[in-house]
């Protein structure tokens, strides 16, 4: 099956010479949630805006549902529902009315019934006629999802979608999301909250200074990049490493000696390293491990451009 959304060598210039994104190739499978990952500037929003026809791309090609975005826009757009970062509603419009008018923009009959079970599942049909203006900020947001949703999209972008929402809402939007991906729903999600990605996403992107560094399975990217931490409280604290453990990759903090090792080698030198702690004496009374979190591996990633980058220069 073809993908929902195919991106090829995707490139924007803008005309003060900056350049935002560099030959992105990215396909995105129907019914998948992906979440793309990066530190602020990385190019998620001009990745999205360039889908979405909001923003001119300079080079390469994007279709949606095999419509493409510059020959076949009406089409194209018409499958795509967006949330952006910013929540831009008219203030002294009623909600319902907000999410009706998004629904007509896009030639869409009159149905009432969705737009109750839109916001029946926002946990909005109780505001429903309530001013956009009375609405909190995280209330606001979900104004902009069901506008997002109003046309029975077949892709929803999710642009930032829990920036500056307390920690209940945001579990709201992750069940709501779930809710929209089993129903059949392709979803693609710029986040800051490497746990919201952790949480729910099928696949992960990372995106840094306009290129995609990388985009794996979630599961598989966690195990083939993650190191693990085996953690040793000491008995007493060394003045210093023994000679005979300068081999191992160790962090002697206090009474507390940290050894990092690759899940993924042949062997993990741990049960080597138990015995030169013995032989050199060093006792220890608790121990534990630590997997490496998706933060350690994106970090690591966007900490490997920047050399890459600077070591080019």
């Amino acid at each position: 099956m073809a993908p929902i959304i195919s991106i090829k060598g995707l490139q924007k210039t803008y005309d003060d010479g900056f350049t935002a994104l560099h030959g992105v190739d990215l396909d995105i499978e129907e019914g998948e949630i992906l979440a793309l990952l990066g530190p602020n500037g990385a190019g998620k929003t001009t990745l999205i805006s360039a889908v979405c026809g909001l923003v001119t791309p300079t080079g390469g090609t994007v279709t949606v549902g095999g419509h493409d975005i510059a020959t076949s826009f009406r089409a194209a757009r018409e499958m795509i529902g967006l949330v952006p970062q910013e929540v831009a509603i008219e203030p002294f419009e009623k909600v319902l009315n907000t999410v009706r008018f998004s629904r007509g923009l896009f030639g869409k009959k009159k149905d009432e019934a969705h737009l109750e079970k839109v916001l029946k599942s926002l946990s909005l049909w109780d505001k429903k006629d309530n001013r956009n203006t009375e609405l909190s900020g995280g209330m606001k947001r979900r104004v902009l999802i069901a506008k997002a949703l109003s046309h029975e999209p077949h892709v929803l972008f999710l642009d930032e979608p829990t920036a500056g929402v307390d920690v209940n809402l945001r579990k709201d939007m992750w069940a709501l999301v779930r809710e929209l991906r089993a129903q059949g729903v392709t979803i693609i999600l710029t986040t800051h909250y490497i746990e919201e990605a952790e949480e729910m996403a099928d696949r992960i992107g990372v995106i840094d200074k306009g290129r995609l560094l990388l985009v794996e399975e979630k599961d598989k990217l966690m195990k083939s990049l993650g190191r693990k931490e085996l953690v040793l409280e000491l008995a007493e604290a060394p003045d210093a490493l023994p000679e005979s453990l300068k081999g191992y990759d160790l962090e002697l903090e206090g009474d507390r000696l940290t050894y990092t090792f690759d899940t993924t080698a042949g062997s993990t030198g741990v049960t080597r390293l138990m015995a030169d702690l013995a032989n050199a004496g060093l006792k220890f009374t608790d121990l534990s491990t630590r997997q490496s979190s998706l933060e350690d591996v994106f970090l690591s990633l966007v900490e490997e451009n920047q050399d890459q980058k600077e070591a080019a220069q």
